[in-house]
């Protein structure tokens, strides 16, 4: 597919174009892949936009975690000027934490262990993670007692993170579970679902400090419809099969609509 990768003022990053920035305060769309609709023709995003008679802004960048979606100057100049926010729930996995460091801009890039980490696993070579997932996988395999510290330590940042987010905005914000997998369901081997270690508990945690929360997931997974309506090179299938469809971004819309009020 042709994204029209698109640039706003003061960020480097890149979004699903086009956009259309200069229409005036509207709804502001963020989250990752999701969001920006990785392998979808038109996500829920481009539905609300083609739905409502104000503008909508799909800032979703892909592989985003928190850390982008609060420290991007252009998002958080947008954010500011929304008449709403949609955001989407991302991973617990994708920050920067007091155990690791991401990349800045792409959160699932791993980038340094702290001290921390390195005493809880001493005998782990952490230079030959690239990838968070990757090394949260090796951690977990090396001592299921110790990686419950690493994952008790993800979901508390999380919550601590969204919630300061959340009440420092004056916009409302509706969050969006946009995912294949619901809320705890269990995980698979490869930690390959989305949001990773985010359970409906942590929902309810931040859910008093937005305006909604709308879960978008299947009933029941369907191998099937994996890759109905996505558009994908003969490279990507595996990285396709684990994004949401288009009826689950139809699903989101229709929620989000009844939600949002315009």
């Amino acid at each position: 597919m042709d994204y029209q990768p698109s640039a706003l003022a003061g960020s480097v990053l890149r979004f699903r174009g086009p956009l259309n920035a200069d229409s005036g305060p509207g709804i502001v769309c963020i989250g990752s892949s999701e969001t920006f609709g990785r392998f979808i023709d038109a996500p829920y995003a481009t539905q609300l936009d083609r739905a409502l008679d104000i503008p909508v802004l799909n800032l979703g960048v892909v592989n985003a975690g928190l850390d982008v979606m609060m420290n991007d100057h252009a998002i958080a100049a947008a954010v500011a000027e929304a008449e709403a926010v949609v955001m989407q729930i991302t991973s617990a996995h994708n920050m920067t934490n007091r155990l690791y460091s991401v990349h800045p801009r792409r959160n699932d890039r791993f980038v340094s262990a702290s001290a921390m980490l390195r005493t809880i696993y001493p005998r782990v070579d952490f230079t030959e993670f690239h990838f968070t997932r990757h090394m949260l996988s090796h951690l977990r395999d090396a001592s299921e007692d110790r990686f419950e510290i690493v994952r008790t330590e993800l979901e508390q940042a999380w919550v601590a993170r969204m919630r300061r987010y959340l009440k420092g905005l004056a916009v409302p914000v509706h969050l969006l579970w946009l995912s294949n997998s619901k809320p705890d369901d269990p995980e698979d081997a490869s930690l390959a679902q989305s949001p990773l270690f985010v359970s409906s508990k942590m929902l309810d945690e931040v859910r008093p400090d937005a305006a909604s929360l709308t879960i978008a997931a299947p009933e029941e997974a369907d191998e099937a419809e994996a890759i109905e309506g996505k558009y994908f090179g003969p490279r990507e299938e595996a990285a396709a099969r684990l994004l949401p469809g288009p009826e689950l971004h139809r699903m989101a819309t229709e929620s989000l609509l009844a939600h949002l009020g315009f």
